[in-house]
């Protein structure tokens, strides 16, 4: 065999070596990612982005089409490739393009820097049409199914920044120059996938809790007028504990459940409890939790509203929660269905840890806008994928094991005149699971 200066040369076998190189033609290590095309027929979600777009291009000089881009990207990034310039080489995985709808023997896919482009023509009113788009896809996945009830879960979180990038500032809480993202998370019938339906990004020196409510009242508008037998509430921490968000929520008659910072009012009010609790602790030695509620009115509110106090005594100390509500569930109830907002920051985790939502890297305010609506796109697939697979081994597993044990596969890929084959290895142990995602019917 000649060996070329591209060949690696590992240990021997049976006095032989082994080489390895990279000529062996159409194969693609990343294969799953013809599941999410599947998928994506299925929920519309890149067709209806695409509609979101002006394509300002000359058309005589297109070689890639909208559709094809964004496929190209939120496929990408998915498969954990987050990078632009990943690209380069991916353009011509055979895998990749047969998702993207090109066929292997066709020409390669875009480019970095046509990417780029793509990222930094969007302007606010494209990135305003993507949110309502990714909110829609969600509206069409719940249409023949209902829900009658609907948890929304908001939380911000810290995009960290590095350059020069518009509206990135430094943020004391957090320590480091930063976007403040807030996403907005849908939980059907109080149980189940927590499903992403809004990410928007903000400057990283405004508060936690800024524009919350006019986002929030844009989107349980929409939700009430596609399930209009639907209950919807919010549940939400203390970024959000404003007299804007409990005004505008009373406004909308929309149940809330929101955490409330400490303070010496607050644990003044809450002594009866934790007396009660210290006594107990006192005695048992063991943990102890005691539950009240009283009626409060900070300076800034315009009336008193109900609060919820869990009144905690422990070895380590006492640790008092408070809880602000217009929901009529006893205390106990109603701060174990606040902690259940535990969950939603797992999915933010999965979002900046498993997708890498955060590499936000360009310079305009409004392409990292759009950079961050494309990893909500791959979320909402990975999502899909996730809910399919309810009651198998991956029912509840992340996003970076679905990535491993799904998309993650080699194949060869042979075209003829009459089709194009996709070979998985003989021993890959997830086609089953491939039979089970696609045994499904149209969405």
């Amino acid at each position: 065999m000649t060996q070329c200066s591209a060949d690696l040369v590992l240990f021997p076998l049976s006095a032989k070596p082994v080489v390895v190189c990279a000529d062996g033609g159409a194969l693609s290590s990343d294969a799953g990612v013809l599941l999410l095309r599947q998928l994506d027929d299925r929920l519309g979600l890149t067709r209806q982005l695409t509609g979101c777009l002006t394509d300002r291009r000359d058309p005589a000089k297109v070689r890639h089409q909208v559709l094809a881009l964004l496929r190209q990207r939120i496929y990408q990034i998915a498969l954990g490739y987050e990078d632009c310039n990943d690209a380069d080489r991916l353009r011509a995985d055979p895998a990749l393009k047969l998702a993207v709808g090109r066929a292997p023997c066709e020409g390669d896919l875009a480019s970095q820097p046509t990417l780029s482009r793509l990222e930094n023509a969007v302007g606010w009113r494209e990135c305003w049409q993507i949110s309502e788009a990714l909110l829609e896809c969600y509206l069409q996945g719940h249409r023949k199914r209902p829900p009658r009830q609907l948890v929304l879960d908001v939380d911000a979180t810290d995009d960290e920044t590095h350059g020069d990038q518009q509206l990135a500032f430094f943020h004391g809480y957090y320590e480091e120059h930063c976007y403040l993202p807030l996403l907005v998370f849908a939980q059907a019938e109080g149980k189940g996938e927590q499903e992403l339906i809004a990410a928007m990004l903000r400057p990283g020196n405004v508060h936690a809790g800024h524009r919350a409510m006019a986002m929030l009242k844009a989107i349980v508008t929409r939700l009430r007028r596609a399930f209009p037998e639907c209950a919807i509430e919010l549940r939400a921490d203390s970024a959000l504990a404003l007299p804007e968000v409990y005004e505008g929520c009373e406004k909308l008659a929309l149940p809330y459940t929101i955490s409330l910072p400490k303070n010496e009012r607050l644990s003044e009010k809450a002594q009866p409890w934790m007396r009660d609790a210290q006594a107990i602790h006192a005695e048992t030695g063991e943990k102890v939790q005691v539950f009240g509620e009283f009626l409060h009115a900070a300076h800034s509110w315009s009336h008193e509203r109900r609060v919820i106090c869990k009144a905690e005594a422990m070895s380590q100390g006492d640790n008092p929660r408070f809880v602000v509500t217009n929901r009529p569930l006893e205390p106990k109830a109603l701060y174990r269905f606040y902690c259940q907002r535990g969950d939603p920051e797992n999915r933010i985790k999965e979002l900046k840890a498993d997708l890498k939502a955060d590499r936000l890297s360009c310079h305009r305010f409004w392409a990292n806008q759009f950079r961050l609506l494309l990893h909500a796109a791959a979320y909402v697939l990975m999502q899909a994928v996730r809910k399919l697979l309810a009651g198998t081994e991956l029912g509840r597993a992340q996003v970076n094991t679905l990535r491993l044990r799904l998309l993650k596969v080699g194949a060869r890929v042979k075209e003829s005149v009459r089709r194009v084959v996709v070979q998985l290895p003989s021993a890959y142990p997830g086609f089953e699971l491939w039979h089970y995602l696609t045994r499904a019917g149209p969405g």
